[in-house]
């Protein structure tokens, strides 16, 4: 079998448009990709490219130009080999087009198999704990309002992405913290806000709250301060989201004693493949590794089949859990009660909304 194409199917990805952290915006109007590699045995392979925050027109080019003839005559099942190949093409194209073509391989090869992904990779459960996930809101009542709703709908784990400030982002978590009470586990997510002194002093605030852990309180390159921060607080500290290197950067977080928690996901990693491997080096350390939202929804699908063939990630992320980030697929991923379950089709195992696609269709590339 020889892959014979690779094309992006491109379309309007309408929303309304909503925010993190009062910094990053998302949604209205966006450019969502469907990258389809196809081969002579008539079997192809699909991913999303793009999300609500930077459309598949910031990412197309890269793949047409630098990845497509590098693929094209190859067996598809040669995964690891052509992960590789395209790995070394980082400087030049996102690791969101490397992610996407490697996630559009596996999808070939589980329908080959006639199995879900997460079988191909070895299945160690069949669900997880869903955590809802905050987009920004202006008051703490909000915050608190909204973690209330989740927990009287049976949902254990919740995520606050907060203002930024300081000061103010203690409030929220105490807010919410008084609101759900004491056995619901919650998370700050605090999106690189902070310096150390700043980062010390909201950590602190939350171990006294009992949080679960504490997220990339500090930009990713500051692995001086994540040491010294890791060396002070007893809460579970999680990094590595966006740390340089993706998985071939991992190694000095852990040896250095930087977080606690490994992160990533598969478009930042750069697809299914180096996720895994990712994962298989925090298990190594008997550390977790969380799996961050994929930005799209078959991103967050790629993202579900790894949570589920590996032992160590406990939560599945609902971002944000307004359900801005679901599009393009027929049904999206069912959260009942907190709660999501292996795929269980072949591939990735979930249906494009195809008539969609044609009423919102602008352009196709290959």
């Amino acid at each position: 079998m020889k892959i014979t194409n690779v094309k992006v199917d491109m379309f309007n990805w309408k929303s309304e448009g909503w925010a993190v952290g009062g910094r990053m915006t998302f949604g209205d109007t966006r450019q969502l990709g469907i990258v389809t590699v196809e081969t002579d045995g008539g079997v192809s392979g699909n991913a999303f490219l793009g999300s609500s925050r930077m459309g598949a027109d910031h990412f197309v080019t890269g793949l047409i130009e630098f990845i497509k003839p590098m693929v094209m005559g190859r067996n598809p099942q040669d995964i690891g080999a052509i992960w590789w190949d395209m790995w070394k093409m980082n400087r030049s194209v996102w690791t969101h087009v490397i992610g996407a073509v490697d996630i559009c391989l596996w999808d070939i090869n589980g329908k080959i198999a006639g199995q879900p992904i997460h079988r191909l990779l070895g299945t160690c459960k069949e669900s997880v704990p869903v955590y809802s996930s905050t987009a920004f809101h202006a008051t703490k009542e909000e915050y608190a309002e909204e973690a209330i709703s989740f927990k009287e709908a049976g949902w254990e784990a919740h995520k606050i992405h907060p203002h930024g400030d300081p000061k103010f982002d203690i409030e929220i978590s105490q807010a919410v913290r008084e609101a759900v009470g004491d056995d619901m586990k919650l998370m700050l997510d605090s999106m690189w806000s902070y310096q150390y002194e700043d980062a010390m002093r909201v950590g602190r605030a939350i171990e006294e709250l009992n949080y679960y852990w504490y997220e990339d309180p500090l930009v990713e390159e500051d692995i001086y301060n994540y040491v010294k921060l890791h060396e002070k607080l007893d809460i579970p500290i999680m990094s590595t989201e966006y740390a340089p290197g993706r998985v071939y950067g991992m190694t000095q977080w852990i040896t250095q004693y930087a977080t606690d928690i490994l992160r990533s996901d598969v478009a930042v990693t750069g697809g299914i493949t180096p996720l895994v491997r990712l994962a298989h080096l925090a298990e190594g350390f008997n550390m977790k590794c969380e799996i961050h939202h994929g930005g799209n929804s078959l991103n967050n699908v790629a993202n579900l089949h790894v949570t589920m063939a590996v032992p160590n990630c406990e939560f599945f992320e609902f971002f944000p859990c307004t359900g801005a980030n679901m599009f393009g697929l027929v049904e999206d991923i069912d959260m009942t009660g907190g709660v999501v379950h292996a795929p269980t089709e072949p591939g990735l195992g979930y249906e494009i909304d195809w008539d969609l696609v044609k009423r919102e269709h602008t352009a196709t590339v290959e």
